[in-house]
């Protein structure tokens, strides 16, 4: 009997041993991981106190016991700010799964209880074609009127990482011009291409054709981006310009939010210039007709063969409820039905 207590003893502490080493460290709490993603995203313990509405030296107490909690250091702190140690950047990809995923049980707990209604957090990319914006703010509206969707604006990497670190759900962007595979848990639907115009001088002989070569184009100024407004497009269109002129530069426009006011100042250049606007037009749609192109002489044209082209695309978390991945799906599918009939203004 003795030695079959000893065996039990053991096998009972390395039971608990393993239970140990599989769970979280005692007194870790949400609030814990909360604020920890609070400062990694703010970059500043300020910052990051002023988002969470609770005092600097709270905020700062509660990561260093966190820290005691996990046994080692996970953010190094500088004057400029903070940045994370290996380990922190871990925990902060588990932390924002784990919120995530209480986030989501309790909305769903909540509707099933019928006190609450879903939520989404979708990302518009800027210098979109309003129409496209308009087209899927508005179908989404329609598709999903029972969910609270919250709108914000801002700039989307290739990757969505926006989406894929769980700070928003969905998002209409850019897609990758090299494809449309996306990292998991990422969804995507392609909802359209699109292409640019291009405004050349009135005197230039594509004037007349209603298009210009891509050996043409490559070996004038044109003027187009600014980069930072959509750097995968710019860097796509700048390789496929390379390929016919390899020291092409695009020369950032002038008047960014002015396409009169841009052309003027390419029709007065030393040298024969072009504007390129950002993707605008869905491939296929012809170019609109200029009839004040001659206040400017310059006149919008087509590139031959349609070589510079972006894909637009709707973005969404797979780990999303499947009712709110249902709705996306079908505004995209919606979107995609009338994509080849939008219109699109130009912006350089």
């Amino acid at each position: 009997m003795a030695g079959w207590d000893r065996m039990e003893k053991a096998g009972n502490e390395s039971s608990s041993s393993l239970d140990t080493v599989n769970s979280a460290p005692q007194g870790v709490e949400l609030r814990h991981l909360r604020y920890f993603v609070a400062v990694a995203e703010a970059g500043t313990f300020t910052h990051a106190a002023e988002r969470m509405y609770v005092g600097q030296p709270t905020l700062s107490q509660q990561i260093r016991r966190l820290e005691e909690f996990v046994g080692t250091p996970l953010l190094q702190r500088r004057r400029e700010g903070v940045r994370l140690t290996e380990a922190g950047t871990v925990l902060l990809e588990e932390s924002r799964a784990v919120l995530s995923l209480v986030d989501h049980g309790v909305s769903r707990t909540r509707r099933a209880a019928g006190l609450g209604r879903s939520r989404l957090r979708f990302v518009v990319q800027p210098y979109l074609p309003p129409t496209l914006a308009a087209e899927t703010v508005s179908r989404l509206r329609s598709a999903a009127p029972e969910v609270d969707v919250i709108w914000s604006e801002a700039a989307l990497d290739p990757d969505f990482s926006s989406i894929l670190q769980r700070r928003a759900d969905a998002a209409l962007g850019w897609l990758s011009p090299a494809d449309c595979v996306l990292p998991d848990p990422l969804d995507v639907m392609a909802i359209g291409s699109f292409e640019p115009d291009v405004w050349i001088p009135a005197r230039h002989r594509g004037a007349v054709d209603g298009a210009i070569g891509l050996d043409e184009l490559a070996c004038m100024d044109v003027i187009h981006g600014p980069r930072h407004a959509d750097p995968g497009t710019y860097d796509a269109w700048r390789s496929v310009l390379r390929t016919r002129n390899r020291p092409f530069d695009f020369t950032d426009p002038p008047f960014r939010q002015s396409l009169p006011m841009t052309l003027a100042f390419a029709a007065t250049g030393s040298r024969p210039s072009a504007v390129l606007t950002g993707p605008c037009r869905p491939v296929g749609i012809a170019v609109p007709s200029a009839a004040d192109a001659g206040r400017h002489e310059m006149v919008p044209v087509r590139v031959e063969g349609s070589p510079l082209t972006a894909t637009a695309g709707l973005v969404w978390n797979a780990d999303l409820p499947r009712e709110l991945q249902q709705v996306l799906f079908d505004t995209a599918e919606k979107v995609v039905s009338c994509t080849s009939t939008l219109p699109g203004p130009r912006n350089p």
